[in-house]
């Protein structure tokens, strides 16, 4: 039996209302949230080889672009595909990560997931 408050329990609601958030009033993710979903400050700068101090001062003025597109993908798989690099990058993702446009020819838009 899984105890009410068990961390799975936990994660669970914190998905959750991750998911009502982002989907129902589309809001944009803070960096400090991004920061946080990301196992913190000290693990941020960690992954990015820079100060803790730096990553702080990410949380009020923003994550730098080369960091944030080095993180990116690590965001989508983080937050479970809640937040993705589309969201991060509408604008251009196509150009950072070309594998992720749409591929079409004559039959229409084409995936690359096999159909049985």
């Amino acid at each position: 039996m899984v105890h009410k408050n068990s961390i799975c329990v936990k994660v669970f609601y914190l998905c959750c209302f991750c998911a009502i958030i982002l989907e129902m009033e589309k809001l944009k993710i803070s960096e400090s949230a991004i920061i946080d979903l990301m196992g913190g400050t000290n693990k941020v700068a960690r992954l990015c080889k820079v100060a803790s101090s730096n990553v702080s001062t990410w949380r009020k003025d923003g994550i730098p672009r080369q960091h944030l597109m080095f993180l990116a993908a690590r965001i989508e798989k983080e937050s479970h595909g809640l937040v993705t690099r589309k969201d991060l990058f509408p604008n251009n993702f196509w150009l950072i990560w070309p594998e992720m446009l749409e591929k079409s020819n004559a039959f229409g838009l084409q995936t690359d997931s096999e159909e049985e």
